[in-house]
């Protein structure tokens, strides 16, 4: 599993890196200005702006550097296999012991969003599901109890996009 570690969809990439850009050439200079009317302002032990700003720099700092180092490491997949299993970046739909149907894309885990419908592949049900074809059942074991699914579909990419 740790090769997943690592692996990102093309729109996980993209939402990442537009994070980035927007703390770096929006979100920073707007509070470097602000910090630096608040230090016109005269005394900054107890100015309130000055100190919120400072703490807010720090902030954005420390996520644009975590940001640089975790962009470099990633490795964009765009999954398209023609194996019928499922893969980083699938699309599957599952249908669990109650008849319930979810579906999930396998995503990595800087972008997973259980209720835009992405999992970790690292995740309990995306280890799971990792290998899997149609009609498979797969257990998974959970701290809330063991959970049942039967794989409906596995499809790749969306219209419109590349994932």
């Amino acid at each position: 599993m740790a090769e997943l570690e690592n692996k990102i969809t093309p729109s996980g990439y993209a939402k990442l890196r537009a994070e980035l850009d927007h703390l770096w050439k929006v979100e920073r200079p707007q509070v470097t200005e602000e910090v630096a009317a608040a230090a016109a302002l005269g005394d900054r032990s107890e100015n309130a702006e000055y100190q919120y700003g400072k703490r807010r720099l720090r902030e954005i700092d420390r996520r644009v550097r975590w940001l640089n180092k975790r962009l470099a490491e990633l490795e964009i997949v765009r999954a398209s296999p023609k194996d019928g299993k499922i893969h980083f970046g699938a699309h599957v739909t599952v249908e669990d012991e109650d008849g319930e149907r979810n579906t999930w894309q396998l995503v990595g885990s800087e972008e997973w969003d259980v209720k835009l419908g992405k999992i970790s592949v690292l995740s309990p049900i995306g280890r799971a599901l990792l290998g899997k074809s149609v009609d498979d059942e797969v257990e998974v074991r959970r701290p809330k109890g063991d959970l049942e699914l039967t794989i409906i579909s596995i499809r790749y990419g969306d219209a419109g996009d590349d994932d």
